[in-house]
């Protein structure tokens, strides 16, 4: 089975739970500034924030009241990438999370996740949900603009198992950041919608 680049954006986001003490961890308030800036506007005063505690483990900085989780970025990795998902989401990524930990690579990851889905083990939306990136190789949030440099942002709307004929989309994008579906009939299908980059 091969790995799509969804794929490589979601275990992207388990490694966010490998510990790592290269780099000083951002306190509490800096991470969830930074990490807000991938969701929606008027979705980030009430969003659940993923972090990093003092040792590098990813942890619950702040809870939120609305259907919003975002992911810090790891100051370990170059660049920045945060990410924030329809809380629906929350059981896959954190499914990965937890077998990242336990030393499986990613492609076990994505082989016992499509099991579990596909067997009801593993909770999957009902609904599409979407996964917001806010990402750059140069990327780097700035605390006194409050805002994140040299980043763009990627959308990713999951809709298990659907395919192209089912939702009348292409399996490539028609025009540069045009929608297309990825992963079709797997548990990991979404609509792919990467805007030209600034």
């Amino acid at each position: 089975m091969r790995l799509s680049l969804f794929s490589v954006l979601a275990l992207g986001l388990i490694c966010l739970s490998c510990k790592s003490q290269a780099q000083e961890i951002p306190d509490k308030e800096a991470q969830i500034s930074a990490a807000v800036m991938a969701a929606p506007e008027d979705k980030r005063a009430e969003a659940t924030v993923l972090g990093f505690d003092a040792d590098g483990n990813i942890v619950t900085i702040r809870e939120g009241s609305n259907n919003m989780v975002c992911l810090a970025d790891d100051p370990n990795s170059p660049g920045f990438n945060a990410a924030c998902y329809h809380k629906d989401l929350e059981p896959f990524m954190a499914r990965g999370r937890m077998l990242k930990t336990e030393g499986k690579n990613p492609q076990e990851i994505v082989e016992i996740r499509e099991e579990e889905a596909r067997s009801g083990a593993l909770k999957m939306p009902e609904a599409p949900a979407t996964l917001h990136v806010l990402s750059g190789k140069e990327g780097k949030y700035n605390a006194e603009s409050g805002e994140v440099e040299n980043a763009n942002y990627r959308y990713v709307v999951y809709i298990p198992f659907a395919t192209a004929e089912s939702t009348g989309l292409p399996e490539k994008p028609m025009v540069p950041g045009g929608p297309w579906i990825m992963d079709p009939g797997t548990h990991r299908a979404h609509i792919m919608i990467t805007p030209p980059q600034n």
